[in-house]
């Protein structure tokens, strides 16, 4: 305990103190003598049952025997302090609740990419303009971020020439990477495109080995065997096998893996949030990809074609453009958010589990006829992805 009072003070509390009460409230530290107390026979103070062991608190000494209570000098009153939770406990809280935050942002993640892909599919039936699909999904998100950022909603990024330098190869790789994967799945099922698309982390390991001169242990080149076998197995086995649909899929994970590349090189140091991040990167993409679909599929046949599709599914498919081109937009929103707050290992595992759930639910939407082998083809791809997950230092 410790307590700083004037001499004046104390020499007023000590006279009208008796030595009894004194004594009976002494702890277990030593008592320093001062020059205003009056002398004590040490031999005769009795031993303090009062525990030490907690920490007190003084703030009065009203009740300790005072004749005269004193007024605003002196604060005494003695209690025992709040236990405080121990550190390990603490820690193991927050741990806690850092796992339950991230596994909401995997759910999210999941479940918009889920109706993203069974949105887009149903549009493509309909409309089968994937240059323009594309288009309207980068157009959407970004006009949702801009509306965020005027409403300060969301912060706005600072960014200056050199971010946007920086960000061009990666939206560059982004923008194939998407309209490959959009063309994909207007020619073959999503369930077969995901497959294909699985196999991405073999395109990662051949490119950084072979281009940027890395190596890996000998568990990520053995992961890539039943990654390559399983989708070769898939494909050849697929009932509605399409080339360019195959084609498409491998296109887009060759992009994606530079998009990885030139994500990594490039955004070092800069302090932009993933949000934030993701909607730069759109309306980048959207400059870039704007130009190039007009001169694919023109307005023309966009207009012929949305008559087609109004008149064939009716105002329900206004809702489906919207719907596959903001659900888009939110999947991949959410999935930046996320490598925010984990390790690419562990984005890279949540990856892998959300093309099953991709996979699963459009075969069960569309009604996807499967054959044993291609199930089986399916699973070993999958397998061999997360096997290069955990083997990937």
């Amino acid at each position: 305990m410790i307590c700083t009072i004037k001499q004046s003070a104390l020499a007023r509390c000590v006279n009208g103190l008796g030595s009894d009460s004194l004594l009976q409230r002494r702890t277990a530290y030593p008592i320093r003598r001062s020059s205003f107390l009056p002398p004590l026979e040490a031999q005769s103070l009795p031993k303090s049952s009062l525990s030490v062991s907690k920490p007190l608190h003084v703030s009065s000494i009203d009740g300790l025997g005072l004749v005269k209570p004193l007024k605003s000098e002196i604060r005494c009153n003695a209690y025992e302090a709040d236990r405080s939770q121990p550190v390990e406990a603490q820690d193991a809280k927050l741990e806690a609740a850092k796992r339950v935050k991230i596994g909401i942002y995997f759910a999210t993640w999941w479940a918009l990419n889920v109706v993203f892909n069974i949105y887009n599919k149903k549009v493509l039936n309909a409309y089968p303009y994937p240059w323009l699909t594309s288009t309207l999904s980068l157009a959407c998100g970004s006009l949702m971020m801009l509306i965020s950022w005027a409403t300060r909603i969301a912060e706005a990024p600072k960014t200056d020439f050199e971010f946007w330098k920086t960000l061009f190869p990666v939206a560059v790789a982004h923008t194939i990477g998407h309209v490959a994967a959009t063309v994909s799945m207007s020619k073959v099922a999503v369930s077969f495109t995901h497959i294909i698309k699985s196999g991405e982390p073999a395109f990662s390991v051949l490119v950084s080995r072979f281009l940027l001169g890395e190596t890996f242990p000998a568990g990520v080149y053995l992961s890539l065997v039943p990654i390559i076998g399983g989708c070769a197995l898939a494909a050849v086995t697929e009932l509605n096998f399409n080339m360019t649909g195959f084609m498409g899929a491998m296109i887009s994970n060759l992009a994606f893996v530079f998009r990885n590349i030139f994500s990594k090189r490039g955004m070092k140091g800069k302090s932009v949030s993933g949000m934030n991040y993701y909607a730069c990167l759109s309306m980048l993409s959207l400059l870039i990809l704007t130009p190039f679909a007009i001169a694919v599929e023109g307005p023309q046949m966009w207009a012929a074609g949305w008559q087609k599709a109004i008149s064939e599914i009716g105002p329900h498919f206004i809702w489906w453009v919207a719907a596959q081109s903001v659900f888009y937009h939110l999947y991949n929103q959410v999935s930046y958010m996320s490598l925010d707050q984990i390790s690419p290992l562990t984005f890279s595992i949540g990856n892998t589990m959300k093309r099953i759930s991709v996979i699963v639910s459009s075969i069960i939407i569309f009604h996807t006829p499967v054959r044993p082998v291609n199930a089986l083809g399916a699973a070993i791809a999958i397998l061999g992805t997360f096997l290069y997950s955990q083997a990937k230092p």
